[in-house]
This record gives C-alpha cells, structure tokens and sequence, in this order.
C-alpha cells in the first residue's frame, strides 16, 4: 500500500508536509512494526525484530526509513499524572475574540504554557479545546484567572473535570491499512 508518508515535523505537535520527502509504500511488515511500536517504543532492534518476525539488520532499516518519512515522530515515556501529583485534569472549551490576530496570538501563548497538554482548533461553537493537567483546584483557578482569562484574544472559557479515564491510548488504529 502507497501512503503519502511525506509528512515531516521537527515540532511534534506541528505537521508540515515537506515535497522533498520520498514517498513510502508500507507492507504487512511495516504496518506490523508500527503496531508493536506503539504499545512499546522502548523495544530494542533485536526484540522488535523478534515481534514481527524479521531479522534484525531489515528491521532497522525498515524502521529508519520510518523515521524518516516522518511516519515515526518521536518516542516519549508517557508517565501516570497521579504519580507526579497532577490528578485533576481539565478539559477547557475557549473562544476567541474576533480581533486581528487574536487566534495567532492564542496559539503561540498555548504553546508556552505548561499546564496545557493538547490544544485543538475545532469546528463549531467553541475554537479551542485544550487539556490540562493541575496538581488541585487552588493550581487550576490561578491558571483560568490569572493566565487563561487574562489573555486578550479570550472571549469566554467553559471548564470540565474529568471523573474518570474510561479509555486512554497513544496507539493510532492500523487495521485499515491492512485492508487496501
């Protein structure tokens, strides 16, 4: 299967396409690597090989260009937030001032603040959904109040507190690749 695997990033949050990149053509064997990939990035060249039963020089180079055509963004050691004290998470619905400038002036403001994990341009009645991470209510009121609020381009925030993860995954679904 031909996939236009010539998405590039140096900011993983950031995808641009870049034209200079080879296009990739992703068999059985590639998709299979990305799966394993995902539910563990820490695997060595020699186990990973070893899951998608190939040997290991192959495999390394099959991953490598992975990497390369930017289909593989980065590895990161995902951590439980209860463990680093940062057990209430928000999800946050802002809109924007129609102002000039105002949604580049969010973004760039977003990108800086640490609290903040993903943040979404949306369609409909809010522009932004952001989620974030605070140690308690006293951290999560400072943030709205003294940070979020008080940026110029917000209009209006609307706040919601997760109860309970019911499921949580980085891994992409694959299976449709396997079907072309």
């Amino acid at each position: 299967m031909r996939i236009a695997a010539n998405i590039r990033t140096d900011n993983p949050n950031s995808l641009k396409r870049n034209a200079n990149m080879p296009q990739l053509t992703l068999d059985k064997t590639d998709i299979k690597i990305l799966q394993v990939l995902q539910e563990n990035g820490r695997l060595t060249n020699v186990e990973l090989s070893e899951r998608v039963a190939l040997s290991p020089s192959p495999c390394l180079r099959r991953l490598k260009q992975l990497e390369d055509a930017g289909i593989v963004r980065q590895y990161a050691a995902l951590l439980s937030p209860e463990s680093v004290n940062l057990g209430l998470q928000a999800f946050i619905r802002v809109s924007i001032r129609k102002a000039k400038d105002a949604r580049e002036d969010f973004a760039a403001s977003v990108r800086k603040w640490p609290e903040v994990l993903s943040c979404f341009a949306l369609t409909g009645e809010t522009d932004y959904l952001l989620q974030a991470f605070f140690t308690d209510m006293n951290a999560f009121s400072h943030f709205v109040l003294d940070t979020l609020l008080s940026h110029h381009g917000v209009q209006d925030a609307q706040s919601s507190f997760v109860l309970k993860e019911i499921k949580h995954t980085t891994s992409l679904p694959l299976n449709h690749l396997l079907k072309e």
